[in-house]
């Protein structure tokens, strides 16, 4: 069964390079441009930005679950060292609980958008902001993972392989 899998390449993985940094840095901008319309839609009374606010939210919530699928198979390739496992850990959980947050604020401003309220709760706005928090801590863990435990980069895969680690 295993020879009808693509061989892994030097990054350790099936393909070129990793896929879930790049569908990742979606969910950044959309949930980060989607807070900063709501706040300032919000202090300018700007309804058409609470417009540019909520597709943000459905598109981020859609790419927020590709990019932790692509997240759970490259951190199952990645063969993680010792001193990289709590920190990917971490990033595994926060990924998971943000995917169902994002999901549960997008379900919320729907119920708020459904009611056509002219302008946006601050206990939702509030929440935004916490969301947002969130995002910007799990992109840190996800800088940790790449540029000081460099997953999936070539040196580290093979020293990897050469049992180096």
């Amino acid at each position: 069964m295993f020879n009808y899998l693509p061989p892994l390449n030097e990054h350790n993985l099936p393909y070129p390079d990793t896929i879930h940094p790049i569908v990742v840095h979606f969910v950044i901008a959309m949930v980060l441009f989607a807070v900063c319309c709501d706040v300032v839609g919000f202090f300018t009374k700007n309804a058409r930005l609470y417009e540019v606010g909520w597709w943000n939210l459905v598109f981020a919530t859609i790419s927020i679950f590709i990019a932790v699928i692509f997240g759970q198979l490259e951190a199952g390739l990645a063969e993680p060292y010792r001193a990289s496992i709590s920190v990917l850990n971490l990033h595994t959980i926060l990924g998971w609980s943000l995917s169902g947050i994002l999901a549960g604020v997008t379900g919320w401003r729907y119920v708020i958008r459904s009611q056509n309220k002219p302008r946006l709760p601050i206990p939702y706005l509030a929440f935004s902001v916490l969301l947002l928090v969130l995002v910007l801590v799990q992109t840190y863990l996800g800088d940790l993972l790449v540029w000081v435990y460099g997953l999936h980069s070539v040196p580290v895969v093979e020293a990897i392989r050469e049992g180096e680690l």
